[in-house]
């Protein structure tokens, strides 16, 4: 081969220093796959009951949860690669029968100390009693039940999923900015329902709403995807809102059964919100600031499709566990409680503050999203709403109304 002595020379150089580079890659790859600490995360949840989507265009997902979890293990891992810690996923499904408490007790026996639970609140309640939690921390990610965080609370279990009361007071600040002080309450059938009206009532006491009319939802669901479907809703939603005035419909209707159907059928023309609509949410695939728009489009190329609230939680769950063993150097469940309701602890969250333990209930501080469909409409907090210590706190019961702590 034919070359001037000075690039044959800057050829052998780079190869030289390439081979290297891979030597030195390899031997700290190595080092640390030697001295690496291995942290496990247990996820269990409950399988749902399969329902047809509101709209054609909503997919049935059938991995929420677990795949906001897999996401914050493989953020977890690249930060883990230097720091010599290795975070691994065990996924449970319950199973309609399954015992909850023997498949805790499974993953204990397996050597898992910190757990995701996606179950209902009762079942928390008993997984956290077990003797078996004691030395274990629990992470909520999808029961709202405010009783978790008022009187019923547990040292060994944390929040990230926001409670009910956190979501209607984000509504009710952004109603109370806009001066919307009328609210016209239309509640479904579900306990679930019953539990968010009465948030929203407690909303209304705070930032100065007045619930003027309420009324249950009693309609059965009619065969929407038929030719008469659209007429029935029509004529019922307009019979059914003929009240007197008010600013706007606020609906609670949790299994998502018929409170799309309300917009743009209301008798008098007014807006509609709470569960939809005019929705709080502590995640939303229309949130697109403060880097949202880059984590959304990770991933979606992982999965192929946008972040639930429920993949959400669970990702905020896995990377507060990520962040702690990384600042205390250790997956102990102890370390990191204490590590996590500490005033060190932020963790960046996409949401233009770092989000925060609450150290008396365990809760997660963390702005809410104010949405409809399409757009994201604003931020609670709201801006005039002031607090002593965190603006967050003034979102869902505040230390002076809980027993805990």
């Amino acid at each position: 081969m034919f070359c001037l002595v000075g690039e044959c020379f800057s050829q052998r150089l780079g190869a030289a220093v390439l081979a290297i580079a891979g030597w030195v890659v390899l031997m700290v790859d190595t080092a640390v796959a030697q001295d690496t600490i291995a942290i496990p995360i247990g996820l269990l949840s409950q399988a749902r009951e399969q329902y047809t989507p509101i709209s054609l265009l909503d997919p049935v997902i059938d991995d929420s949860g677990l795949a906001g979890a897999e996401q914050g293990i493989r953020d977890n891992n690249t930060t883990g690669r230097f720091t010599g810690q290795r975070f691994h996923l065990s996924f449970q499904q319950l199973a309609v029968g399954d015992s909850p408490v023997d498949q805790f007790r499974a993953q204990y026996a397996a050597g898992i100390r910190l757990f995701l639970l996606d179950l209902p609140a009762d079942v928390i309640l008993e997984l956290a009693a077990l003797p078996e939690a004691a030395d274990s921390l629990l992470f909520n990610i999808s029961a709202r039940d405010d009783r978790l965080r008022t009187h019923e609370c547990r040292k060994n279990l944390l929040h990230t999923a926001p409670s009910r009361a956190m979501l209607a007071d984000a509504l009710g600040q952004y109603l109370a900015w806009k001066r919307w002080h009328r609210w016209f309450l239309v509640i479904g059938s579900l306990t679930e329902d019953q539990a968010f009206a009465a948030a929203l009532r407690r909303a209304a006491k705070r930032f100065g709403g007045k619930v003027v009319e309420e009324k249950a939802w009693t309609f059965k669901a009619g065969a929407r995807r038929t030719d008469s479907g659209h007429t029935q809703a029509q004529q019922e939603v307009n019979a059914f809102t003929q009240i007197g005035d008010y600013d706007i419909l606020l609906v609670a209707d949790e299994g998502d059964t018929f409170g799309e159907h309300l917009s743009y059928r209301t008798y008098l023309p007014r807006p509609v919100g709470g569960t939809q609509g005019l929705a709080p949410k502590s995640w939303s695939r229309v949130h697109e600031q403060w880097g949202a728009t880059q984590f959304q489009n990770r991933f979606n190329h992982q999965t192929g499709r946008w972040m639930s609230e429920l993949d959400y939680a669970a990702w905020l769950a896995v990377r507060s566990i990520g962040e702690g063993a990384t600042r205390v150097q250790s997956g102990d469940p102890a370390l990191l409680r204490t590590y996590l309701l500490g005033p060190e602890f932020k963790l960046a969250a996409f949401k233009g503050t770092a989000v925060t333990y609450r150290d008396w209930n365990g809760q997660l501080r963390q702005p809410l999203l104010i949405t409809s469909p399409r757009v994201l409409i604003s931020v609670s907090p709201q801006r005039g709403f002031l607090h002593q210590f965190s603006v967050l706190d003034t979102l869902g019961f505040d230390r002076s109304e809980t027993h805990c702590g």
